[in-house]
């Protein structure tokens, strides 16, 4: 090992952030294995490196003995003698065993073990850069794509996208440019590997963080989201400040902010919806776009009953059941939905609600059939009936957005 293969790994400690002692050390073990795979003339063997020169000497210890067994191991105390005569048997001699040519091998050895480490030096740092960034968001380009992957370039290296992580609703082609939500990050023997996904809840959640200030600074606080990637997502927010609108934060001047991420999700429509402690305004709210009439708690099961006006019955219950199962999803309350005529039969609604039901009620209305038993939404369900699937009463308006009034939230801004 000459001085110039010295001050290489002096440059690889200053540029790459390979350690040199760690180098020489793993060096070191190299060539033991290289000399007993090689000379196999001892067993017992260190290598000593010396930095200042570039000098490599191999040392054999053996063990000083009457009769030798093993000439790898040991040696006889004759030999021993002519070297010091004051060596007895049971003693441990170290001699110097480097063969003529063991440079041109240790010139090879230290070339291997050099690249492997700075390609273990480098994985090393590309993992602590990308594991830093799980639970993040990245703008990726595609690449290629197989049966199971999509493969998206993140700069320092290839992430996966699994099929299962892949929006229904889009197609990728190479040099697509996408933002991706990073899931997991791995240190194999390969090197590092990223997981990264397009339908996560935690890929709107970042988005929102992106495009609304408010979120960014704490000012608006997410508290739940619920999506049904490409299709429909239902996102509550808070704010501790009664003088700040959540809502209205996150829907921007004239749509803008929420349009942004709309149209980064290729048209998911997106339901924004004002958080709140009290189960009974939280799920009202959360059934948007619908008018709710009356919500009925049961704390014990975390169920509800909510009764809606009849002609809303399936805007609130949602294409499939989509609406309550978000609903649902986002409050984390079971919901049961019965219109006002349901209601009424049943004996479920006030007095004065009951009043201002029969008041209302015109000879038009359709009556709906009576459900005695409560139907509950979780965020399983899908609904199948074709009875509860309204395409044009469940659709958001044109921009892709809906809020709990979603024309004032727009004007406010």
């Amino acid at each position: 090992m000459t001085s110039d293969l010295l001050d290489a790994l002096t440059a690889l400690e200053k540029d790459k952030g390979v350690s040199k002692d760690i180098i020489i050390e793993a060096l070191e073990a190299a060539l033991i294995s290289a000399y007993k795979r090689n000379f196999n003339q001892a067993q017992n063997v260190r290598v000593d490196i010396n930095e200042q020169v570039g000098l490599i000497k191999v040392f054999a210890q053996k063990d000083v003995v009457e009769e030798v067994e093993d000439p790898r191991l040991q040696i006889s105390l004759d030999e021993a003698k002519e070297i010091n005569p004051q060596y007895e048997i049971g003693d441990v001699i170290e001699l110097e065993v480097t063969p003529r040519n063991f440079g041109r091998i240790a010139a090879q050895t230290a070339k291997q073990v050099v690249t492997q480490r700075v390609r273990e030096a480098e994985r090393g740092v590309i993992y602590s850069e990308y594991i830093d960034r799980e639970d993040d968001i990245m703008t990726g380009i595609v690449q290629r794509q197989d049966p199971r992957y999509i493969y998206v370039d993140l700069g320092r290296l290839e992430a996966l996208l699994p099929a299962a992580e892949q929006m229904p609703t889009e197609s990728y082609r190479p040099h697509d440019r996408i933002k991706v939500y990073i899931t997991k990050v791995e240190n194999t023997t390969k090197g590092p590997s990223v997981l990264v996904s397009r339908t996560h809840p935690g890929l709107l959640k970042r988005l929102f963080e992106l495009e609304v200030p408010e979120i960014y600074d704490g000012t608006v606080e997410i508290k739940s989201i619920a999506r049904e990637a490409g299709d429909r997502s239902k996102i509550a927010v808070h704010a501790e400040d009664p003088e700040v609108d959540p809502v209205g934060s996150c829907v921007g001047q004239r749509g803008a902010r929420v349009q942004a991420i709309v149209d980064e999700l290729k048209g998911e429509k997106i339901d924004i919806v004002r958080w709140s402690e009290d189960p009974v305004e939280y799920v009202a709210n959360a059934l948007s776009p619908s008018k709710v009439v009356e919500v009925i708690v049961n704390e014990d099961e975390k169920a509800t009953t909510v009764v809606v006006p009849d002609y809303q019955l399936s805007l609130a219950i949602g294409k499939r059941g989509q609406n309550a199962r978000l609903a649902a999803k986002l409050t984390g309350w079971k919901i049961d939905i019965k219109s006002e005529s349901e209601a009424e039969e049943l004996g479920i609604l006030t007095d004065q609600q009951q009043e201002d039901f029969v008041e209302s009620e015109t000879d038009e209305a359709a009556t709906p059939e009576i459900n005695e038993e409560p139907t509950y939404f979780d965020e399983t369900d899908h609904i199948e009936d074709p009875e509860l699937i309204d395409n044009d009463e469940n659709t958001s308006d044109d921009e892709g957005y809906e809020t709990e009034n979603t024309s004032d939230s727009v004007d406010k801004e």
